[in-house]
């Protein structure tokens, strides 16, 4: 029979992270060049975990964001795009000011041929929340 008190347990090591730095929300909106310039195409973002807060009661907003546009010389760039959707979390606005704002931001960072940004808020007392903002005029594909 062995002697288990003189068996050790082997105690877990944890090691810690590497260091690298936090990906913090931003306002700053970044873009890269277009593939084809000229030539009519679509690029479509959607995400399903937008938040803001309601001005009237501070409770938080969550929100569909659906951004379909064509590009003309300029895409922007996906993580700052996630980095500046992440900004308003802690940022009172009306779903009709938060999409027409996220469309005028995008619009001035770009200048894309066609822009629409949906927002599709969910219920609140009873009310879902759709809010549709477009910019320029979309060509055929």
């Amino acid at each position: 029979m062995t002697n288990m008190t003189n068996i050790k347990k082997k105690q877990p090591s944890l090691n810690p992270l590497p260091k690298r730095l936090a990906a913090k929300p931003s306002k700053k909106l970044e873009t890269f060049a277009s593939p084809r310039p000229g030539r009519p195409f679509e690029i479509v973002f959607e995400t399903t975990e937008f938040t803001c807060l309601c001005p009237m009661t501070g409770q938080p907003d969550f929100a569909k964001l659906r951004i379909t546009y064509q590009p003309n010389e300029l895409c922007v760039e996906s993580k700052s795009l996630k980095l500046y959707l992440w900004s308003y979390r802690d940022t009172g606005a009306f779903h009709e000011e938060v999409t027409n704002q996220i469309l005028d931001d995008l619009v001035a960072a770009t200048q894309p041929i066609w822009m629409k940004v949906e927002g599709d808020f969910l219920i609140r007392g009873g009310i879902r929340t759709l809010v549709a903002a477009e910019y320029g005029k979309r060509c055929q594909l």
